[in-house]
């Protein structure tokens, strides 16, 4: 009986400990720390190297994500309209390239010269920054705003509601969070359901 009883007790704290797990990272209003991450480029970027910027459209993507893919000329859009006001956006690829072979390094500089990416494309060697962030998909974003204590997480979640047909997108959750941002009003969806693939931790 006493083992029986071990037995459950060991399993409820398993229990608990998935449950920490999957409450863990970052949420809205948390100060995002910084991180230094090798792009595709061979230079290491880190959200410091960024002393003009307003804040940051951080998202966490990959090569083998179907709906990654869907998205890469969204996220491009992103970055050539945002850029330029303050609002950058840095790719990172987080998946275990050893598991998702399509994600190394080299997988990754060939994909963002075919489609030409204008933003930092980075890979999370030990997922130390996906774990940080609470991500769990590609993609999945976090919007952050350059604040005097730093870089406060203001949106997290999906870039729009629609993969499929960005034509037929009426809900574009990012644009409206960085231009509530500019104008200097409140965001109104600061959370949305991030849909996409599981990061292969």
């Amino acid at each position: 009986m006493k083992k029986i009883k071990g037995i459950i007790a060991i399993a409820a704290v398993v229990l608990l400990s998935s449950f920490a797990t999957v409450n863990t990272g970052y949420k809205i209003g948390d100060i995002a720390s910084d991180f230094s991450l090798k792009n595709v480029d061979g230079n290491m970027v880190s959200l410091s190297n960024y002393s003009n910027a307003k804040g940051f459209i951080v998202i966490f993507t990959s090569n083998t994500c179907p709906y990654s893919v869907a998205y890469e000329d969204r996220i491009l859009a992103l970055d050539k309209t945002y850029a330029s006001k303050g609002y950058p956006v840095i790719a990172i690829m987080p998946n275990n390239p050893t598991l998702q072979t399509g994600d190394t390094m080299e997988a990754m500089q060939r994909r963002a010269q075919q489609k030409g990416f204008t933003f930092p494309y980075v890979m999370d060697e030990g997922q130390k920054t996906a774990s940080q962030y609470g991500a769990t998909k590609t993609p999945q974003v976090y919007v952050l705003q350059k604040t005097t204590n730093g870089n406060q997480v203001k949106y997290i979640g999906a870039i729009d509601e629609n993969y499929q047909d960005a034509s037929a997108v009426q809900h574009k959750y990012v644009e409206n969070a960085v231009e509530s941002l500019l104008a200097g009003q409140p965001i109104k969806e600061t959370q949305t359901r991030a849909i996409g693939c599981s990061i292969k931790y």
